[in-house]
């Protein structure tokens, strides 16, 4: 056991950076890669709108890299008969509000605002929207880019 000193302004940087545990069944899970850029800005420099969106995207891009080429990630909502959205793109208002851009199940525009204190969703794999594309539509990768900016 090593017996780390730290400063306080050390320990006060430490516990303000997000930290991400998870446990999974079947042990070659994919866990969520949280990248330097994102781990290292402080939480409390984030509004709560950002700081949802940021963790959002991370578990998008991971669930996206466990499809298969047929599918694509979309989203149910909880709590009510709203349906399914594919995800088509995210963003935020701040201070506390995150928004989702897509598609229900009929191919209907939709868009989700939702205050970050009610945000609940299940990621879902649907099939790819249309069997032409030879390619599934893939956000995670997109909006992980984004957060590079």
């Amino acid at each position: 056991m090593t017996n780390d000193i730290k400063t306080t302004a050390e320990a006060v940087e430490a516990a303000a950076l997000p930290h991400l545990h998870e446990v999974h069944s079947d042990p070659n899970a994919t866990p969520v890669n949280v990248p330097e850029d994102v781990a290292k800005q402080p939480v409390e420099k984030k509004s709560a709108a950002q700081w949802a969106y940021e963790r959002l995207i991370l578990y998008i891009e991971n669930f996206e890299k466990q499809l298969d080429e047929e599918h694509e990630v979309a989203m149910g909502f909880a709590g009510g008969d709203a349906g399914v959205l594919r995800i088509e793109g995210m963003g935020y208002f701040d201070p506390d509000i995150v928004t989702f851009y897509g598609s229900d199940s009929n191919g209907i525009k939709t868009q989700l605002v939702q205050h970050v204190s009610q945000l609940s969703v299940i990621l879902r794999a649907l099939p790819k929207q249309t069997a032409s594309a030879t390619a599934p539509s893939r956000i995670g990768f997109r909006l992980a880019e984004d957060l590079k900016k």
